[in-house]
């Protein structure tokens, strides 16, 4: 999986999809060049799943703006909602703790303070679930498919999935490293967003391919949403 993800960004007319993924980069301070790649990542898992072995074309200018924008707040929906509300419980938890005093007060905080360790598994959870319901809205082209327990569950709840999503990390990683060392001089920084489009389609690659393998789950979250409408 890792080989194909890295192979996939340059295959075909690479170049200049570099070159403008690149550019729009350079341009992200502008807010809407940043929507039209993640548009472009959108379109890459919707390709992937499709079954091209090649990456799409920056084309239909229009399309790729609407699919960044919902992809967005689909990211944001996710990342946004499970961090609220579990700043929440812990403040609220820490006021308990505080207000009643005592041991029990300092149980509770302590709970609190227990609560606030476990930031982490949400951070997870955010990295876990989102790549599944970016590919879920790819898929289905509405934003609802995103949120779709019935069609996201086979995917989510798979040992296929969980191991084909940490594979990107590594990616990740050597983007990161890579990026730092470029940064380190004023032409390097200049090449920094162009390698980092790469690896970023490369990841979106690896996360579309991880959900395509599970393509039963697709077929059955489909059905299920006919079934619905039907109802």
């Amino acid at each position: 999986m890792i080989e194909d993800g890295l192979s996939y960004p340059v295959r075909g007319d690479w170049v200049g999809r570099m070159v403008v993924g690149g550019v729009l980069g350079l341009l992200s301070v502008l807010v809407i060049p940043t929507f039209l790649v993640f548009g472009y990542f959108v379109r890459v898992l919707e390709r992937t799943v499709a079954g091209d072995d090649e990456p799409p074309e920056f084309d239909d200018w229009g399309d790729l703006l609407a699919k960044g924008v919902v992809g967005t707040l689909i990211a944001l929906a996710y990342s946004v909602v499970p961090v609220v509300l579990y700043v929440v419980l812990v403040t609220v938890v820490a006021g308990i703790g505080s207000g009643v005093g005592g041991d029990l007060g300092a149980l509770i905080g302590v709970t609190g303070a227990l609560l606030a360790l476990a930031f982490l598994p949400v951070l997870l959870f955010v990295y876990y679930a989102v790549p599944a319901a970016l590919t879920a809205y790819a898929v289905r082209g509405r934003a609802g498919a995103a949120f779709d327990v019935d069609l996201l569950k086979p995917t989510l709840f798979s040992a296929d999935y969980l191991l084909a999503v940490l594979a990107p990390i590594l990616v990740a990683i050597g983007v990161f490293v890579v990026s730092v060392v470029l940064l380190v001089t004023v032409v390097g920084s200049v090449l920094v967003p162009f390698v980092q489009f790469y690896g970023q389609v490369a990841v979106f690659r690896m996360f579309g391919a991880a959900f395509a393998d599970r393509t039963d789950g697709i077929d059955a979250g489909r059905e299920s949403v006919g079934d619905a409408a039907t109802a």
